[in-house]
This record gives structure tokens, C-alpha cells and sequence, in this order.
């Protein structure tokens, strides 16, 4: 079809189908008009369809004139039909800035981006984030995540264009102080950046600001389109507490009692005269008698999180880890103090041989330290998200791993720029996550950062298809750091890419070997999920996960690995193999009452593999397996009535039809009833019992036009085989329906000495 200029009454004449190629070939010839035509057929065809009215959108566009208002209302129905699709929202976008609509454009570029972070498309809807502010400039809250997302995905000079773009707007406004935290971030990202240093300078001098972004050509929307600013919420430029988290906790927490002491009379209260003793002396650094004065204060019935934090530190380094766990689980309650207290119980946990729970906590430690520089709201739930898949991960790590990742995070958050250190890390994370080997995580964050640089190199090489470099890089890795199995699934990965479909394998049952060693069979198993992708059919391996899940009493697992199986062997029309593997789930399904559901799957499966085989018996006994544990399976019940008729086995079909029928009848599902028996004299026209019944039900529902005919021919075949008592009770149902040719029948009747 390459023309369709035909009025709209003939629209039923094509199906939905033809009417959009019908479109589409318009469109390649940018026939707009005819397209339109086309299109709105399709819609007419079916209009609960969104991909019709995308097209008849994209046309409305084309035609000379465009007519930009029909083409709106099109893509609002588009994305009304399919809300998570951002293609209607772009389109929308699209016309109103066509229109001139500049402000709904940005809120609609807005509103795409949002879909895009959904679907964790950061790259898209930084796009969208970039046309909103192009139609719109001075987006103080778009300009502020444009920064974090570049700065995100590593792109430091177009992070560094938006941080300088937002002091910009800030200073315009008069907020100075936000300003400079601005500029402050760009220059962490690029010291030497000429344009920030400037800036700044000229910001704290009140000279004249200079930036050169034509998006600062128009004043800040944030008024008219509801946008405001929260401000950069950035580290002070110094250098922190080398104790880490715990030390910046106990500083605070000092500050915190001096303020909380002051609401007591120091003249009559023996525990405030001990706090302020204990303060004084925990300045200092007379750790024991600081110790006792707090202890003095308790007694007094002085209690407060800052409190138990001071008194956890100093029980920490007076060696008494355990004791020192309690007081620091009271002080997390002070949201302020929550990282230094989640760092002393690492630490404790650290003296006590505690590695998985010493590592739990440092993790935690640097979650609500990074969360604490978060810019935003939606920044700090993205961190959250990234932390708690590293603790998710850390569930599944074996002692080796627990031993490194501790060390790292006790190397990471001490030091005088461990804040500075604890977001590098975060970013290594967050691109271990993003990355399809998002599984070596633990080993990520175990590392030392410049290895970790080497591995992001390899991916990006993978990437670029640059296989050379990247296994030359992936080697380097494996000199420096052997045991780094992160780096060796990387040569697999390179192997497997190159074609080298064989060498990769091995390679990932090495590594899933090595990890089996060290007793951490979950990774051992993520490993081996990999490579059955490679090689769906080989049965060797697939054993090797399920005795790995058996090991592990994961039944579930394992009946699914049958179930892949038994896919990839139909797929290869090995229906002899699949028949043995669904066999071997169902057995195993049952021996430990695996959900009957999954039985019935897998027995669905398994008819329809023995159907394939032409061996209609052993599929009928599969259908009357999923009968006895599903009454309710009207598919499996069909096909047993079915099968019983290709079998020759007529009194079994008919017998089985009858308790289908039954059991619609309790369901009082009278249309099922009416549905089955039709479409069975369809196939079997000449079956006076599934005939009988039918004209029975259209007899039982007051239908007698349509009964009559049936019990005719039902009738006509009886007599053609000279069953006289059968035809006589078909005549007595064709007089009840009072038919107008009754005197033939009744004399029929007296013919037959029906009684």
C-alpha cells in the first residue's frame, strides 16, 4: 500500500496495521498531508494505541502550515495513553517552543527529564535539563543539578560552565556568600580554572563580574516559574579533623555541652560541676580523669547523646571497645552526631575482630558523611541508593573481602582530607554500580583509588572496542594486585567481546573457583549466572550452580535453572532433552513443596514439548496432572477434552466436557458455557453430543432460532444411523420449540412408535 487517499468512512476497510505503513510510507515521501490522513484512520483503527498518535504528531509538525495546536492535543492524548513514555513529553516540549511558549517549554523539558532520571538515564535528562535552560535562562535549581550531574559522569568543564553559571545568577541576586560556595566547587573540580579565580576575586572584592555564558544574558525565572534557590551546600575550604568522623563528632559534641550546661545552676548541681570538669579536661586531652568526670555526671543522672559519645571515645582508646559500642549506639540519636558514633563502633567493632560488622559501619560512617555534602534532597536519596547496594553487596562478601574493605575504609576516613577522599570513593562507586560487572563493588571500594582508576580504564576501553588496550591494562592491574578478581573478570569480559567465546568461559570459571575457595559461594554463583548466559547449554556448568544452590537449600533456584534450561534446549529443538529437564523440576518442585503455581508452569511447558513430539498421551497425562492441582485450569481441562477426541476416546471427551460444564455451571458463568460448546461443533460439526448440548443451552436461554436448526441435524443424524430412541427425545426438544412445520414431526414421531 503506497497511497491511501480515501475518505474516513472506508477506514474499516485496513486494519490498524495497514493504515500505519500506510503512514510511515507518506512520511518517507513527506507526503505530510497524506500521512496526517493515515494516521488519524490508524487512531480511529484503534484509539487506545499511542504509537498512531506519536506519528500523527510528528506529521501535524511537517505539514506546511504546521498546526502546532492539533499536534499538542495529540501527543497530551500520547502521553495520557502511555504516561512512562518521555517521547510525548519531548514532542510537547517541542511545540511549545515552536509556539512560543517558552515557559511551558522549560516545565515541559523539566518534566521529561524527571521521567529519564526514573529510567537512571542520567545523559538524557541532562539533555533536557540543557533545553529548558536554553529556552528559559536563570534556572537556578536546573543549573545547580546540571552541575551535579556533570560533575557526576565526569565531565569537569561543563560542571565547572554550571557552578560558574549559578554564582553568577547568585551574585546578581545580591547572595554573595552562595555565590562564592558556587565558584569554591568549581575550583575544587578545576584549580586552576582562569575564569573561576577571577570570579571569585571579583566576588569578594565587589568588583565587577565578568563571566562570559550567553545564558546569563536573561534575568533568573526563578520567580515566575516557582524555581528558588537552597543554596550550595559545600564543605568549609580547610582542613578537617585528622580523626576522621569521630574526631569532627567529638568537637561538635563538646560545643553541644557547653551550650546544654548552661541550663543548669553550676552552684547546686554536682553532675553539671562534673560535665564542666569533664569538658575541660577532655580538651586537653587527660583522657582518664575526662573519663571519670563524665562517668560522675551520669551518676548525677546527666544524660544526653553528646554525652555518650565523649564518654565512647575515650572508653575506645582506653581499650575498651565493647563498653564503648553501647554508649555510641545511644549517641546516634543526635542526627549531628550520627557519623562519628557509626565510626566509633567500626573502630570497636575493628578491635574486636568484628570484620563484617566492622565493615558495616565504616560503610555507614562514610553514607552519613557523604549524604551530609549532598547539594540536595534528590543528590542525597541518589547517594543513599548507592550505599545501601554496597551493604546489599557486603551480605555476600567472604572474610577476605571483609578484611580489605575495613582496612581501606579505616585508611579512608582519617587523615586531614578524608571528606575530600571519602566523595572520590563515592564516585568510584557509583561507577562500579552503573557498570554491567556492577558485582565487583566490595572489590572496588577495597582498593586503592589508583588501581581503582586503572579498572574504570579498562571499561572505557571495552567501550570504545579498544580490546588491545584494555587487556594490556586489565594485565597491569592483575601485576599490581593479583588477588584483584574484579581485573581478571575484566579478561573475561575482553575474551568473550573478542570472540574468544571459549577462553572467556574458562576464564569466568576460574574466577567463580577462586571464589568458591574463598567461601564465598553468592559471588561464586553471580559469576557462574555470567557465563551460563555464554553458554546456556552447557549442562556441566549448570550443575555446578545447582550443586551450589543445593548446598545452599535455594530450591527455588534450582528448579528455575531447569526451567532455563529446558528454554534453551526447545529453542534448539531438542525436545527429547527439555522433556527429561522439566521432568527433573517438577520431581524436585514437589519433594519440597515448591509452590504449586511453578508446578503447574513447568507441567504446561512439559505438554506443550510432548505435543511437539506427537506423543498426545503423555501430554494428556501432564494436562490431567495440572487438572488434579488445579481443578480451576480451564486451559489444561480444554486440552484433556481435546486430546480424549484425537485419541479416539469419545465417552472420555464427552465425559470431561460434561464436568467443564459442570463446573462453569457453579461458577453460574453461563457465556463460558455457551463459548466452549460453540466453539467445539465448530470442530466437530458432525458430533451429534457436543451438537445436543449446544442446542440444549440455546434451548435453556430462550433462543429458539438457534436451537432449532441444531437438534435438526442433530435429529438427521441419528436417523441416518438408525438410532430411532435417540431421535425420538431430539423430537420431543424440536416440538417444545413449537416449530412451524410440527405435524411433520409428530407424524416422524408416530412413524419411529416414539412413546
Amino acid at each position: 500500500m503506497t497511497s491511501m487517499a480515501k475518505p474516513s468512512s472506508q477506514a474499516s476497510e485496513y486494519s490498524y496495521e495497514e493504515l500505519m505503513n500506510a503512514g510511515h510510507d507518506a512520511a518517507w515521501r513527506k507526503n505530510w498531508e497524506e500521512a496526517i490522513q493515515a494516521y488519524s484512520m490508524a487512531i480511529r483503527a484503534r484509539p487506545d494505541l499511542p504509537e498512531a498518535y506519536n506519528s500523527l504528531g510528528l506529521a501535524l509538525i511537517n505539514v506546511r502550515p504546521p498546526r502546532l495546536q492539533e499536534a499538542l492535543q495529540v501527543y497530551q492524548r500520547a502521553h495520557e495513553l502511555s504516561p512512562d513514555d518521555p517521547l510525548p513529553l519531548e514532542k510537547s516540549a517541542d511545540v511549545f517552543e515552536r509556539m512560543g511558549r517558552l515557559q511551558d517549554a522549560a516545565a515541559q523539558y523539566l518534566q521529561v527529564a524527571e521521567v529519564y532520571l526514573a529510567r537512571r538515564d542520567l545523559e538524557k535528562a541532562i539533555g533536557n535539563w540543557e533545553r529548558a535552560t536554553r529556552v528559559t535562562p536563570g534556572l537556578i535549581k536546573i543549573h545547580q543539578k546540571l552541575a551535579i550531574a556533570y560533575e557526576r559522569i565526569g565531565d569537569k568543564k561543563q560542571a565547572v560552565r554550571e557552578y560558574l553559571t549559578l554564582a553568577a545568577n547568585f551574585q546578581r541576586q545580591g547572595k554573595t556568600q552562595i555565590a562564592i560556595q558556587a565558584v569554591e566547587r568549581a575550583l575544587r573540580l578545576d584549580p586552576r580554572n582562569p575564569q573561576a579565580l577571577n570570579m571569585l576575586q571579583a566576588i569578594r572584592s565587589g568588583g565587577e563580574l565578568i563571566y562570559a555564558d550567553e545564558r546569563l544574558r536573561a534575568k533568573p525565572k526563578e520567580d515566575e516559574t516557582g524555581f528558588d534557590d537552597e543554596g550550595i551546600v559545600e564543605e568549609p575550604v580547610a582542613e578537617y579533623n585528622p580523626e576522621g568522623p569521630i574526631g569532627e563528632a567529638v568537637e561538635r559534641a563538646l560545643e553541644k555541652l557547653a551550650v546544654f550546661i548552661g541550663d543548669f545552676d553550676l552552684m547546686s548541681n554536682p553532675g553539671a560541676i562534673a560535665l564542666v570538669k569533664a569538658i575541660e579536661l577532655h580538651r586537653v586531652r587527660e583522657d582518664t580523669q575526662a573519663l571519670k568526670a563524665y562517668q560522675q555526671a551520669v551518676t548525677a543522672n546527666i544524660n544526653t547523646p553528646p554525652l555518650n559519645l565523649c564518654i565512647g571515645e575515650l572508653l575506645l582508646k582506653q581499650n575498651e571497645p565493647k563498653k564503648a559500642i553501647n554508649y555510641f549506639e545511644q549517641a546516634t540519636s543526635d542526627h549531628e552526631l550520627m557519623a562519628g558514633a557509626y565510626h566509633g563502633i567500626g573502630l570497636a567493632h575493628m578491635k574486636l575482630g568484628n570484620v563484617e560488622e566492622a565493615a558495616r559501619h565504616l560503610i555507614l560512617t562514610m553514607q552519613y558523611v557523604d549524604i551530609s555534602m549532598a547539594m540536595s534532597e534528590s543528590e542525597a536519596g541518589q547517594l543513599d541508593a548507592v550505599y545501601q547496594r554496597l551493604l546489599q553487596k557486603l551480605q555476600k562478601s567472604d572474610k577476605v573481602e571483609l578484611e580489605q574493605i575495613t582496612a581501606r575504609f579505616f585508611e579512608l576516613l582519617t587523615g586531614n582530607d578524608w571528606k575530600q577522599r571519602v566523595e572520590v570513593t563515592r564516585h568510584q562507586l557509583e561507577g562500579a554500580i552503573q557498570s554491567p560487572e556492577g558485582g565487583d563493588i566490595i572489590e572496588i571500594a577495597s582498593v586503592p583509588p589508583e588501581i581503582v582508576e586503572s579498572i574504570n580504564a579498562v571499561d572505557r576501553y571495552i567501550k570504545q572496542r579498544k580490546y588491545n588496550l584494555a587487556m594490556d591494562e586489565a594485565f597491569y592491574i592483575i601485576e599490581k594486585q593479583p588477588d584483584f578478581l574484579a581485573a581478571h573478570q575484566r579478561v573475561g569480559q575482553i575474551l568473550v567481546e573478542m570472540g574468544q567465546i571459549d577462553q572467556g568461559i574458562q576464564k569466568y570459571r576460574q574466577i567463580a573457583d577462586t571464589y568458591l575457595a574463598r567461601g564465598n559461594k553468592a559471588r561464586a554463583r553471580e559469576i557462574y549466572n555470567e557465563v551460563i548466559q555464554l553458554a546456556p547449554l552447557d549442562v556441566q556448568l549448570r550443575q555446578d550452580i545447582i550443586e551450589l544452590l543445593e548446598e545452599e537449600e535455594r530450591y527455588d533456584e534450582i528448579v528455575e535453572q531447569y526451567q532455563t534450561l529446558a528454554e534453551a534446549q526447545i529453542n534448539l529443538a531438542d525436545y527429547n532433552s527439555a522433556r527429561t529437564t522439566l521432568k527433573q523440576a517438577i520431581q524436585i518442585a514437589q519433594r519440597h513443596h515448591i509452590d504449586k503455581q511453578v508446578v503447574i508452569r513447568i507441567l504446561h511447558k512439559l505438554a506443550d514439548v510432548e505435543l511437539t513430539r506427537l506423543d498426545t498421551r503423555q501430554a494428556l497425562r501432564a494436562y490431567e496432572n495440572i487438572k488434579n492441582l488445579d481443578p480451576s485450569d480451564t486451559k489444561a481441562r480444554k486440552m484433556i477434552i481435546e486430546l480424549n477426541f484425537r485419541l479416539g476416546d469419545t465417552v472420555g471427551a464427552i465425559s470431561e466436557l460434561d464436568s467443564l460444564l459442570q463446573f462453569y455451571a457453579r461458577q453460574r458463568n453461563g457465556k463460558a458455557i455457551l463459548l466452549l460448546l460453540q466453539e467445539l461443533a465448530q470442530k466437530r460439526p458432525q458430533d451429534e453430543s457436543i451438537l445436543f448440548r449446544l442446542a440444549s443451552v440455546y434451548q435453556q436461554i430462550k433462543q429458539p432460532q438457534k436451537a432449532l436448526p441444531i437438534f435438526k441435524k442433530v435429529l438427521e443424524i441419528q436417523l441416518s444411523n438408525n438410532r430411532s430412541q435417540d431421535a425420538c427425545k431430539t423430537l420431543k426438544h424440536i416440538l417444545a420449540l413449537r416449530p412451524a412445520d410440527a405435524e411433520q414431526y409428530l407424524n416422524l414421531m408416530r412413524q419411529l412408535g416414539c412413546a
